[in-house]
């Protein structure tokens, strides 16, 4: 186990090394209820295996991740939880808002007037020109290729 690792908050989880309030597990990942919840029945979905980031995630696991959070998020507006809707949030890297270096991906139950808000910068609503878009679908398509 590696240091960071062995610093890891969620693999402190997984080795039962710390109490959670487990609502799924397999031999693949765990889902667990967040301590500081957005609204009641916040539930988080973590690989077992320590992944920092999604370039260092299995693409088998990362997809279980989400046929997971498809299951809580039924389960969530079956639960008697007030759950109208569901957001399905994952951030990947410290800029995009991910606090623990293990992936994770949130499964938040919405109701109307909730107060939870997700911002957006002054350059969303722009529409970008067509030689812009197709430079960026190229340069994702090429990098692609090397993943």
């Amino acid at each position: 186990m590696t240091q960071e690792e062995k610093s890891c908050i969620f693999c402190k989880i997984v080795a039962g090394k710390l109490p959670s309030y487990t609502v799924y597990e397999d031999n693949q990942v765990v889902a667990f209820l967040d301590i500081k919840p957005i609204n009641p029945g916040h539930t988080l979905i973590i690989p077992k295996e320590h992944a920092p980031n999604l370039a260092e995630l299995d693409p088998e696991i990362g997809g279980k991740i989400f046929k997971v959070g498809v299951k809580i998020s039924a389960a969530l507006r079956r639960s008697g939880l007030r759950c109208d809707g569901v957001n399905l949030w994952l951030a990947d890297g410290k800029v995009a808002g991910q606090e623990v270096l293990h992936v994770h991906l949130h499964i938040v139950p919405r109701f109307r007037g909730d107060g939870f808000r997700i911002q957006v910068g002054p350059e969303y609503g722009r529409s970008p020109t067509g030689s812009e878009l197709a430079t960026n679908a190229a340069s994702i398509s090429q990098a692609l290729k090397s993943v």
